[in-house]
């Protein structure tokens, strides 16, 4: 079990100030429409849901970038989104919320992906999506590209997130990552299951143990298929760092040249885990631009999802809440 001292912490803390973080990433609307049912339809054995309200969020790679910001630094979005009500709604919030929008490109060829949601009772009851998931062309991807390198003066770490929703192509990703090792910029990855070869000589991977057995072609059934797993990542990719995370179990840590670390989950009850991994990544990554160690962030990180899987809906990390929930766990000294 990793400690902190209150001086340890609270020094994090406030360097956060000083840090701007990058995302790019499939950025996504996220749309909840909360209401009661109590009856089925007469025109199909389906409820009837009486709506009583309604919410929009940023999602995907833009839920990253909240959740950046609700830790206290400064924020700044790369991505593609179209020309439609969803992307207007979506730059509202970003300017909202105090995320900079400035890396952000409109494509009217594309539609904005948007996740709608209904829920009642507690329960979603169904989902329903409008996305396009094609590649993006090689004149988006300059244009991603230009604005990055027009940004790289205010960046101290970049986190890539892929939905696979079509931004992350192979030629991007290696623009972009080999811009940041130019420039010693930490660069964090959260993927999927494309380009992987793309991401070689990263700070940091963080997969899902679903997306590390996609990633390997194998399942894996136990802790020595995991460690296993875990080092052929490492070589395959060069990693100094990789988190793999094991939903409501927590988390293994992996270095090179050390045996796998496992972090338990600390949540006490879970509701959704939509969003956890958003939360993992932001809070890896500002902890380490800040000057924690890995075992520190990824600590930090895993208090920090066991506070938003407690929602129903997906839900930023609230930098007050991460700390009550450090001291609620005993161990701030």
């Amino acid at each position: 079990m990793i400690r902190f001292t209150k001086v340890r912490l609270f020094d994090l803390i406030e360097r956060l100030k000083d840090k701007n973080i990058a995302v790019i990433g499939d950025i996504m609307a996220d749309v909840y429409i909360w209401g009661k049912t109590n009856r089925i339809s007469p025109e199909a054995p389906v409820p009837v849901v009486d709506v009583f309200a309604e919410e929009f969020k940023l999602g995907g790679a833009a839920n990253v970038a909240l959740n950046l910001k609700e830790l206290g630094c400064k924020t700044t979005m790369f991505g593609v989104i179209g020309c439609d009500k969803s992307g207007d709604d979506l730059l509202k919030e970003f300017l909202k919320n105090g995320i900079d929008c400035s890396g952000i490109v409109r494509s009217d060829s594309r539609k904005t992906t948007t996740k709608t949601r209904i829920v009642a009772a507690g329960q979603h009851v169904v989902r329903y999506d409008r996305e396009n998931r094609t590649p993006i062309d090689t004149d988006l991807e300059n244009e991603i590209i230009s604005k990055f390198r027009s940004q790289l003066h205010n960046i101290d770490a970049l986190i890539i997130e892929d939905y696979n929703k079509g931004l992350l192509t192979e030629n991007l990703i290696k623009s972009i990552v080999k811009i940041c090792k130019e420039q010693n910029i930490i660069v964090t990855v959260d993927p999927k299951f494309s380009n992987i070869n793309a991401y070689s000589g990263v700070t940091l991977f963080k997969p899902n143990l679903k997306e590390a057995e996609g990633i390997l072609n194998r399942t894996l059934s136990g802790d020595n298929d995991l460690e296993i797993a875990g080092n052929e990542l490492i070589n395959l990719l060069n990693l100094d760092h990789l988190v793999i995370t094991l939903s409501e179990r927590g988390m293994a840590l992996f270095e090179k040249n050390s045996k796998m670390l496992i972090i338990p989950a600390k949540s006490a009850s879970i509701a959704n885990v939509s969003g956890a991994g958003d939360t993992v990544i932001a809070t890896l990554t500002i902890f380490l631009a800040a000057g924690a160690n890995f075992q520190e962030s990824c600590s930090l990180a895993n208090y920090a999802a066991s506070v938003v899987v407690e929602d129903v809906s997906v839900v930023p990390i609230q930098i007050d809440s991460l700390v009550a929930r450090v001291n609620e766990a005993g161990v701030l000294d």
